[in-house]
């Protein structure tokens, strides 16, 4: 899969390959989000099975983090690309229907949000756990459905809990886009190594892709202790 690499900038001088770094920088931004949501996403489900779910779907889910956590992040995301869309073609030309081709960025997003779902999976299960019983008891007792206890008293009062969990998580998820150039999609550290071969500026455009990863990550933590800061507000009063 090449998707979004434009061969004619290999005769592009260093300077020429600036706008190609910034497109690599803001595929992997989006790579990074559209993971980390689906991880957010996978984790709330994922956490609420472990803990409310019967005995299947505790056991599915546990199968599901421990085999996230124990095998690479690489291995999972190439058996995740390869494997995957070969089982789910096989499955569908069993069923009568044509295959298909999955888009590089769905593909990128789908195997990073799989992983993070198995990390976010713990994460949230242990900021669920650490929500007063009693808030939780007292919602059930104003007649409040399962759901709006969830959306209403459980999730805004976790939050604060999981935040530095799921900021680690946000880190961890803008540096995986860099493993997807092993099945050539095409973000930062692809365009990078590419621009470095064809120009000889090795130095140069390695330099400018840490420069570029170090500015996510410094605005990111700006971003994530304003929200903290926000979510946290009146509970260290209240100490």
């Amino acid at each position: 899969m090449t998707e979004g690499i434009d061969f004619s900038l290999l005769a592009l001088d260093a300077p020429g390959w600036g706008g190609a770094l910034l497109t690599g920088f803001l595929r992997s931004v989006e790579l990074a989000v559209g993971g980390y949501a689906l991880g957010i996403v996978i984790g709330i489900i994922g956490a609420i099975a472990k803990l409310y779910g019967g005995r299947v779907t505790r056991d599915l889910a546990e199968i599901y983090t421990i085999i996230i956590r124990a095998v690479p992040e690489l291995v999972l995301m190439l058996l995740f690309y390869y494997v995957g869309t070969d089982l789910a073609n096989r499955a569908m030309q069993a069923m009568g229907y044509a295959g298909f081709d999955v888009n590089g960025l769905t593909a990128g997003i789908l195997v990073i949000g799989l992983v993070q779902g198995g990390y976010a999976t713990e994460v949230l299960r242990g900021a669920i756990r650490a929500v007063p019983r009693g808030q939780i008891e007292a919602a059930h007792a104003f007649g409040m459905s399962p759901a709006k206890v969830l959306t209403r008293v459980t999730l805004p009062a976790m939050t604060p809990h999981a935040i530095p969990g799921m900021a680690n998580l946000w880190m961890i998820a803008t540096k995986d886009t860099a493993l997807l150039a092993v099945i050539g999609f095409s973000e930062l550290t692809l365009v990078t190594r590419q621009a470095a071969s064809a120009t000889r500026e090795y130095f140069l455009f390695f330099i400018s892709a840490g420069v570029l990863y170090l500015i996510l990550t410094l605005v990111s933590n700006y971003g994530l202790r304003r929200f903290e800061k926000h979510a946290r507000r009146g509970m260290d009063a209240a100490r």
